[in-house]
């Protein structure tokens, strides 16, 4: 009660009443909240606001975290503007990012990331919004293999990610050598990856991009590695489905609910192809982007079907332990503006032709830092803390 009380008197400033009603009250509060939303706020409805004042929260060469794909500043982009805009969700009334808050609320606590690369950039945003906070002799990060740990020493704290860019088992997971046309995928056990997971008190997955392949998946059934036997085809959509059931099992079996947190991040979109958006040039896509998209009704490219088997498996309603969604994805389609283009580390250097055309090996899937992800960071700093009614209610 005193952790609370101290951390309610940091926010109490820039809380509504409202806000902190239901950490008074401490009845039917979720683990890590200390308010609640109002009521009808959507965080992940809202609009890009752009505030040279309050954006970015942090500098580039600032944050140390930060990988040579997504410094696009130090890359030589020519703008800034993509780093200002904020997002402001619609009808609602929020405290602003705390790093302290955060911390102090993580003490002796483990925040596990789980997913791609898309994932690693919300972990390391979140890194670059956190680390200011803690004596730079306070603090350390190291990456054995597939898990990264950030330790807040004077917090006890360690905020890490694992990748797992399919969630189960694949050929996929080297964390280098992974750009493999054929994916193979292992149905169950989840052994391998889950043994990393246990232990993690706040929980934050993702798994979408690699699904997106075009062809069918191949499922290895079984737990040894014989791939001459128990090898079944299926549909992106179905195997997406399959190994989203296994980690709710999984959820169910090994985290509990009265003590830890569980959350979701939708599909982070790409912007490929400009005529979506209305170019009438074909080849066109993000690169030169300077603006969001300001068509409210733009729904971009990011597959239906595979956002209707999120909603399906993991908003049932029947798991023991309930998965909290960050919607990332209809915000986050509006910034055409903000990916890395060609402002980055690149594995090779870009060929005559590609330097003719820089549309041709633009990146536009990831996204500069300071940017986007930061803004998936407010939404998961409100829904673990400020977690509106009904949000994964115990």
């Amino acid at each position: 009660m005193a952790k609370l009380l101290a951390v309610l008197a940091l926010v109490a400033a820039a809380a509504s009443p409202f806000v902190l009603r239901a950490a008074a009250q401490g009845e039917g509060m979720l683990p890590f909240a200390v308010g609640a939303a109002p009521a009808g706020c959507d965080v992940g409805v809202g609009e890009w606001v752009y505030d040279e004042a309050a954006r970015p929260m942090y500098e580039e060469e600032a944050c140390p975290y930060i990988q040579p794909h997504l410094t696009c500043q130090a890359h030589g982009r020519p703008d800034k503007s993509y780093q200002h805009w904020r997002w402001q969700p619609r009808g609602c009334d929020l405290p602003s990012f705390n790093a302290t808050v955060m911390l102090e609320m993580l003490r002796g606590k483990r925040m596990l990331f789980v997913g791609d690369s898309l994932n690693r950039e919300q972990y390391v945003s979140l890194l670059c919004l956190l680390h200011r906070a803690v004596p730079e002799g306070a603090r350390s990060f190291e990456t054995v293999d597939a898990l990264s740990i950030f330790r807040a020493k004077n917090y006890d704290a360690t905020i890490e990610f694992y990748w797992a860019p399919l969630l189960a088992e694949s050929n996929s997971d080297d964390g280098a050598e992974h750009a493999l046309d054929d994916r193979v995928i292992r149905g169950a056990p989840m052994d391998r990856h889950s043994r990393f997971w246990k232990g993690a008190d706040v929980l934050v997955f993702n798994s979408y991009l690699w699904w997106i392949t075009g062809s069918k998946m191949q499922i290895l059934r079984g737990a040894d590695n014989d791939l001459s036997k128990a090898m079944v085809e299926m549909e992106p959509e179905d195997a997406y489905r399959l190994v989203l059931h296994q980690v709710v099992r999984w959820l169910d079996a090994n985290m509990d609910p009265t003590k830890s947190r569980v959350f979701f991040v939708t599909a982070s979109p790409t912007h490929t192809n400009s005529q979506l958006w209305g170019e009438e040039m074909e080849g066109g896509n993000c690169y030169g982007q300077k603006e969001p998209i300001t068509d409210a009704s733009y729904r971009g490219s990011t597959s239906r079907a595979m956002q209707r088997v999120t909603g399906e498996v993991l908003g049932a309603g029947s798991a023991r332990v309930p998965v909290g969604v960050v919607n990332v994805t209809q915000m986050s389609e509006y910034r055409r503006d903000a990916h890395t283009q060609v402002y980055r580390e690149l594995w090779a250097p870009p060929t005559p032709e590609q330097l003719a055309d820089p549309r041709s090996y633009a990146d536009c899937t990831h996204w500069c830092l300071p940017g986007v992800p930061d803004a998936w960071n407010e939404l998961l700093y409100w829904k673990l803390f400020f977690p509106a009614a009904g949000d994964q209610a115990l």
